[in-house]
């Protein structure tokens, strides 16, 4: 797949204010400063389509973007830490849990994962949550370009062996960099794919 257009429709934190549910969506959700709009940027090929921080939770909206005037692409606020007061965050989580349960058109959430650190209890307890959910998502891990082979590699196992003590079989995952591109047509297809699957 090759994206040719991709314009911000709207933002907001009311799930009823999403865009009618008349398309594909993909949503992307991480813990805060896992390179979430740097990957969304580098996959869309636009330099500022999501807003990049240096500050974590920078991200505080349900930003919805319509690509090639076919499927939405959406970007989620971080959880985990961030630099907010306690009831914020509590906010957002209510939110966020509210649009990924109810939102009758999202084909599959993206789990943002940093590859240079080992695996973190926030991550799997939200995986986790999705599974009794009932929620299709699979793993993209972040910032591979920092790790040499090897290093990603044992990282990699490692998160294996841990998804392992919980599910039967790890889910379906991509390694990225959006420094150098890495991932971009790997994630691209399997979007392409699903569409066309749900679609028959």
């Amino acid at each position: 797949m090759e994206i040719k257009e991709a314009r911000f429709i709207v933002s907001n934190t009311d799930v009823k204010k999403c865009p009618k549910p008349d398309r594909p969506e993909y949503a992307f959700i991480g813990r805060s400063n896992v390179g979430k709009s740097s990957l969304i940027n580098m996959l869309t090929d636009k330099k500022s389509l999501a807003k990049t921080s240096g500050k974590p939770g920078k991200t505080q909206l349900i930003n919805h973007f319509l690509i090639n005037e076919e499927w939405y692409l959406v970007d989620l606020p971080g959880y985990g830490y961030a630099k907010v007061p306690k009831t914020e965050r509590l906010k957002w989580e209510k939110f966020l849990r509210k649009y990924i349960l109810r939102r009758e058109n999202l084909y599959c959430l993206f789990v943002l994962i940093d590859i240079r650190h080992s695996p973190q209890k926030a991550d799997l307890e939200f995986m986790e949550w999705l599974g009794v959910s009932g929620i299709p998502f699979v793993i993209v891990f972040t910032k591979a370009d920092k790790l040499k082979p090897e290093e990603q590699e044992k990282n990699l196992k490692d998160y294996q062996e841990e998804m392992l003590k919980t599910w039967e079989t790890m889910p379906v995952f991509f390694v990225t960099s959006s420094a150098l591109g890495n991932g971009k047509p790997e994630i691209l297809n399997f979007i392409e794919t699903t569409n066309r699957s749900e679609s028959k």
